[in-house]
């Protein structure tokens, strides 16, 4: 069994408002509300200090819990919401991102399953195969390396693993990206890592690399990680991924 959480906040700062933004005639909020609901979760709740966000998810029976408008980040919101409902520590809570309309709900269901598979690890996660040098670079695109037994070793925005012999001009070669791991930023989480997480201050490396995974790991939580069952679709930061998504959705409501 497992539950997932859907953090969300109104301000953003390149798309202000945007899970309230409508697709074919609906919130973003609610498509993504479809996708956690379709995934086999036993429960469903948006974690918001915005009472728009509430109201949207009531609109469609969706929990809501409120929270402060202090967190800064949605694994503290979640935290919050998990303390408030009284979860058990070892309960499995799935972070689904409210701007993640497109997100394969049976990548939720794999991600809580990894984490049950394992009971020694605090965080599961999953990862997929990069698939072009441009990807490699890009630091939107964070890369992950991993232990022989899938645990992860580190996370960076740099193109990691680094080819030595390959590398050309101090840059990569261009096959180098073949090994390589793009991050997927859905996690599940064990309630009781959960709260210790939001407890622990940023981390240097966090810090740096603009991660905060890193800060797990740096204070030595075990972070499981598997190949996604398949890619999840566009998340909307910018209006171009919103009007990408409007056109992949236009009528499906």
């Amino acid at each position: 069994m497992f539950r997932v959480v859907i953090p969300a906040r109104f301000d953003s700062a390149r798309l202000p408002g945007k899970v309230l933004l409508m697709i074919s005639g609906r919130p973003m909020l609610h498509w993504v509300c479809d996708r956690a609901r379709a995934s086999g979760a036993a429960q469903v709740v948006v974690a918001t200090d915005d009472e728009r966000i509430k109201a949207a998810a009531a609109q469609i029976g969706v929990d809501c819990v409120m929270t402060a408008s202090s967190h800064v980040s949605g694994t503290d919101r979640i935290a919050a919401a998990a303390r408030h409902l009284g979860w058990a520590p070892t309960d499995i809570v799935v972070n689904l991102q409210a701007d993640e309309p497109l997100m394969p709900p049976a990548l939720l269901g794999q991600v809580a399953r990894l984490l049950q598979d394992h009971a020694d690890a605090d965080i599961a996660t999953l990862a997929a195969p990069v698939t072009s040098l441009a990807e490699f670079v890009d630091p939107n695109a964070v890369k992950v390396v991993l232990a022989a037994d899938g645990r992860a070793l580190f996370f960076s925005r740099a193109p990691i693993p680094w080819d030595r012999d390959g590398a050309v001009a101090d840059a990569p070669g261009p096959d180098s990206y073949q090994r390589a791991l793009r991050h997927i930023g859905l996690y599940a989480y064990r309630v009781r890592s959960l709260s210790r997480l939001s407890q622990l201050s940023p981390t240097v490396l966090e810090e740096s690399e603009k991660l905060e995974q890193l800060r797990a790991l740096e204070h030595g939580l075990q972070i499981r990680v598997a190949i996604a069952a398949m890619r999840p679709g566009v998340d909307v930061n910018t209006p171009a991924d919103l009007a990408r998504i409007r056109e992949l959705l236009e009528g499906k409501s």
